[in-house]
């Protein structure tokens, strides 16, 4: 049978491919950087069921790596596209690890002794990592990748690895494949809330994105799970979620809705009563958008569980010295009232994820004002784009939460798949 190419391996790209694998179809699963997962792998629970999101996607991502029809590149990006529908020719760029993807067992024996910290993308700040690393501890391959442009070349890692693996020199290289379609799940990027600036982020150390709150209160992450302010290091006794920054609002040229904040916002006030239930939480919101099965439910519950949620938005976050101060009026009360969180958490929207539009450009498809990419007839399906044989999942297509997500590979991966068939 023909070959299908899946470029992205979030959560969409690997269902993408194990549904492809699984009837038969040998895939080429393509993945930037050095771990499969996406932004999943970053989330601490999923709603509206609040399961531990890698109690869901790793036994994928292992499943992935270890299936007989996947071939798994990570640190891997498409240079150019050529072909058509039933015969495309990709070819790829595999950027270097500077360590022996076969002699690494994922020790950390390296990462231990490595005496550079740097900051840690995965963690979104909150954390550091060494210059030689795991992006985190269930990274699927299990190796790790040495970061060239921090390293000192103090010579330690190579003298600690028994295997020999972490390599001085490595380049990278080029691979040419021909695959019959392709399925597109680059996923999405958050927004950055620097360009919110009443809201003060980065300006006041108090004040941190939905994301950095993930992290946060993940078991895995930087604080062991423990909710801290970055300022004083304490439990604060008070918190704030500001909804919509980075969505629907026209003057950052975000007139759309992220569709998930709403409910990661609820998820994560929840999962502070259950742990802090003497925490105050209020959720500051626009419209509340709980349109899925079950979803609605949730909002009820985390009313019942003691979160305020207030119809309105602060005009700016003020340090107020032993905490923050946001004046905000009630739209459903009128009235006007002052508020004195010690952490704010700011829910930001997703957007593209980066290089998305040179993507879009290569393959030859369009994408949206808002750079995500375009369907050719939403009638026809969202997957379908205007190139035969090239077909769009996930989040690359428009914010989407998991399950609208994996729902959506699927539909790819079968259309994939049909394509593949026809092209023996």
């Amino acid at each position: 049978m023909a070959d299908v190419a899946v470029i992205g391996a979030g959560v969409a790209g690997i269902q993408a491919a194990l549904d492809l694998a699984n009837h038969g179809l040998h895939v080429y699963l393509i993945e930037r950087e050095p771990t499969i997962g996406g932004h999943m792998a970053q989330l601490d629970k999923t709603f509206p069921t609040n399961d531990c999101s890698m109690c869901i996607l790793s036994p994928k991502m292992l499943e992935v790596s270890r299936h007989p029809n996947v071939t798994l590149l990570t640190c891997t990006e498409v240079a150019s596209v050529s072909g058509e529908v039933g015969n495309f020719s990709l070819t790829l760029i595999r950027h270097p690890r500077y360590v022996d993807e076969n002699l690494c067992n994922g020790c950390g024996d390296c990462v231990e002794i490595c005496p550079v910290e740097v900051y840690n993308r995965f963690d979104a700040g909150i954390g550091v990592r060494k210059a030689i690393y795991k992006p985190h501890p269930q990274a699927v391959p299990d190796i790790v990748i040495k970061d060239n442009d921090h390293c000192i070349e103090c010579g330690l890692c190579y003298d600690v690895c028994g295997l020999d693996a972490v390599l001085r020199e490595d380049a990278g290289r080029t691979i040419d494949i021909t695959v019959a379609s392709i399925v597109v799940a680059t996923g999405y990027a958050t927004f950055d809330a620097r360009n919110k600036v009443p809201m003060r982020y980065l300006d006041v150390p108090d004040v941190i994105t939905s994301l950095e709150f993930e992290r946060m209160i993940n078991a895995s992450g930087p604080t062991g799970g423990q909710i801290r302010r970055l300022s004083t290091g304490q439990r604060p006794r008070s918190m704030a979620f500001v909804q919509c920054v980075g969505s629907r609002d026209i003057a950052l040229g975000r007139p759309y809705c992220s569709g998930v904040c709403c409910m990661y916002a609820m998820k994560n006030a929840m999962l502070i009563r259950e742990k802090y239930p003497e925490t105050e939480v209020i959720v500051f919101y626009n419209d509340i958008r709980a349109y899925g099965k079950g979803y609605e439910e949730y909002f009820e519950r985390a009313k019942a569980m003691g979160v305020r949620f207030v119809k309105g938005f602060p005009g700016e976050v003020l340090d107020n010295g032993d905490s923050l101060m946001m004046q905000v009026e009630d739209c459903e009360t009128g009235v006007v009232e002052r508020f004195y969180p010690e952490l704010v958490v700011l829910s930001v929207g997703l957007e593209p994820a980066r290089g998305a539009d040179a993507v879009a450009d290569m393959l030859g498809i369009p994408h949206d004002e808002n750079g995500f990419f375009s369907a050719a007839d939403e009638k026809l399906g969202p997957v379908l784009t205007i190139r035969p044989g090239i077909y769009v999942a996930g989040a690359a297509a428009a914010p989407r939460d998991i399950p609208d997500s994996v729902a959506m590979a699927g539909a790819a991966a079968m259309r994939a798949y049909i394509d593949a068939l026809r092209a023996e």
